[in-house]
């Protein structure tokens, strides 16, 4: 608890700063927001805790079995299923849709109903997922025949850069935020922990070098395919 305490005190004091000398008025529900902000701390504690006891662990020992059953088809499909499920439950992925679909509906761009705005937005939820699910099965494709991450990556964003100029420019923004969304609290965990353990469960592969990168893959892919999905609706 001290450890999440020390994490968030840069937080604390600059809100309080800018609170205090800048804008220089009361805070309104003084007392809610301390009682949230030791809920935080709370929080943020059980929640790393939970990491180091269950998620590192499972996501390691997996790699681990796979890589000793030498099957690489279920090692994909696992891979996919893990990139797509973690991703389709994310919370910030759930915000950003549900916003979007607002917005698109009173922009006029899809027509103001709540099927026509669930639709759109579990439309751009699947989306977001697949293309994770699909950067992760690159990503252990990469660690498995060790290609270098630097052109992938390098490659990735020159198609970024070319979607951006031919997409509409509607989509861009909310693109560019899925790809941000998507390396938060339930992914980020699981992915790498996939990664590392994969790496050092084969022979030749360095866990610093190779077992890390799924992440970049799974920020990247979302804006390609989100770019697309607005194309395409």
């Amino acid at each position: 608890m001290l450890g999440s305490l020390r994490d968030l005190l840069p937080i604390i004091l600059v809100i309080g700063f800018f609170q205090a000398f800048v804008l220089q008025q009361p805070i309104p529900g003084f007392m809610d927001i301390i009682i949230g902000t030791l809920f935080i701390v709370l929080g943020l504690t059980f929640f790393i805790y939970g990491l180091e006891m269950g998620l590192f662990p499972i996501g390691e020992s997996m790699a681990n079995a796979f890589a000793r059953k030498g099957s690489v088809v279920w090692l994909l499909i696992f891979a996919f299923c893990l990139g797509f499920g973690t991703t389709v439950a994310e919370p910030a992925l759930i915000a950003v849709a549900k916003e979007a679909s607002e917005i698109a509906a009173v922009g006029g761009m899809i027509l103001h109903t709540p099927e026509s705005m669930r639709s759109y937005a579990d439309g751009l939820r699947f989306t977001v997922a697949f293309s994770v699910g699909l950067a992760i099965v690159i990503g252990v494709l990469r660690i498995l025949k060790g290609w270098s991450i630097q052109y992938m990556i390098m490659g990735g964003y020159i198609l970024v850069v070319i979607m951006t100029a031919l997409a509409p420019k509607e989509i861009i923004g909310i693109a560019y935020d899925s790809g941000g969304v998507t390396t938060s609290t339930i992914t980020v965990p699981l992915v790498t922990a996939l990664g590392v353990g994969l790496a050092s469960s084969i022979k030749g592969r360095n866990p610093m070098t190779d077992g890390f990168g799924l992440i970049a893959f799974a920020s990247l892919t979302p804006m390609i395919f989100v770019m697309a999905y607005g194309m395409i609706i």
